[in-house]
């Protein structure tokens, strides 16, 4: 009798993760119409969760102090490549930024087996082929493939990179400290956040006053207290899981923004969407059919070294 897969556990919870995160474009248009300006989106959402924060913070304070090092690089690049998508989403189109974001999984399997030498497997290569013409299939690119062409389309480039490292890093440090990561996740997020809407607009002009975030409050809430659960089903599962199936696992936030769009919206789901989503998803399945072997880090090492 096999022993149990101590890899599906996390990849179950990493692609509930990612189906929240598919959500996420809800309270963003809640907290849009309520009168908050869409590049001031992101860092209200942050700063509410922040806020949440902070007794978790003081809790934690002593570790913090204490791992500050393993900590602060995971975080920050976690952060930065969250704070690079969301503007990237109000410079570029959504569909471009999606597409170039996700490359992700393909730089995450490059990063593994330079740097955990992870094997490339058939397993892989098929839910890569798959899982990009599911994206293609279900996001349209009526113009020819997307390559970088204005600040937008860099940005989300750049955070689908940051976040691949950010996955190499969480992955080499293993399961420890996961709720200062967290932490420091949404923390650099707000931050970097900041410094974009500095960066495009050369001061922070456009803030939202007290007024407008009174009308956004209720959704400002929920985002921020569903932030721990999201951000927690993202990091945690990406300490055991190799960077290139944590990216896989999270085109599941496609499907559910799609899908969830299609419902609430009346936008269009059809053949083609329905073609598309089945791809993306018999990549989910080619890819967690094989158990993960990275020599280097993570679950694997830690039980053949028990």
């Amino acid at each position: 009798m096999s022993a149990p897969r101590s890899d599906l556990l996390p990849s179950v919870a990493l692609t509930c993760g990612a189906a929240l995160w598919g959500l996420y474009w809800i309270p963003i248009r809640g907290i849009e119409q309520a009168g908050v300006a869409a590049f001031w989106t992101g860092p209200a959402i942050f700063a509410a969760s922040t806020l949440l924060f902070i007794p978790l913070l003081l809790l934690r304070f002593r570790h913090f102090l204490a791992h500050w090092r393993h900590i602060l690089l995971p975080g920050l690049l976690a952060g930065f490549a969250f704070a690079l998508y969301i503007a990237s989403l109000n410079l570029t189109d959504v569909v471009r930024a999606i597409l170039l974001f996700y490359l992700s999984p393909l730089w995450s399997t490059l990063l593994g087996m330079l740097l955990l030498r992870e094997r490339l497997t058939g397993n892989r290569v098929v839910a890569l082929v798959l899982a990009f013409c599911g994206l293609y299939v279900v996001l349209v690119v009526e113009n020819g493939l997307p390559w970088p062409r204005n600040t937008g389309d860099w940005f989300a480039l750049l955070s689908g990179l940051c976040w691949s490292v950010a996955t190499i890093k969480l992955f080499q440090d293993g399961t420890r400290l996961v709720l200062e990561k967290v932490i420091t996740f949404v923390a650099c997020a707000l931050l970097m956040s900041l410094l974009l809407v500095v960066w495009q607009q050369g001061d922070l002009s456009g803030m939202p006053d007290l007024v407008t975030l009174h009308e956004a409050r209720y959704w400002l809430l929920l985002i921020a207290v569903l932030m721990l659960p999201i951000t927690w089903l993202t990091i945690w599962p990406a300490t055991m899981l190799s960077p290139g199936r944590v990216g896989m696992l999270l085109l599941a936030e496609v499907l559910v923004g799609v899908t969830s769009a299609a419902l609430l919206l009346d936008e269009p789901f059809g053949v083609r969407e329905l073609a598309g989503a089945a791809l993306i998803v018999t990549a989910g399945v080619a890819e967690v059919m094989r158990q993960q072997n990275v020599p280097k880090s993570g679950i694997v090492e830690r039980r053949s070294s028990s």
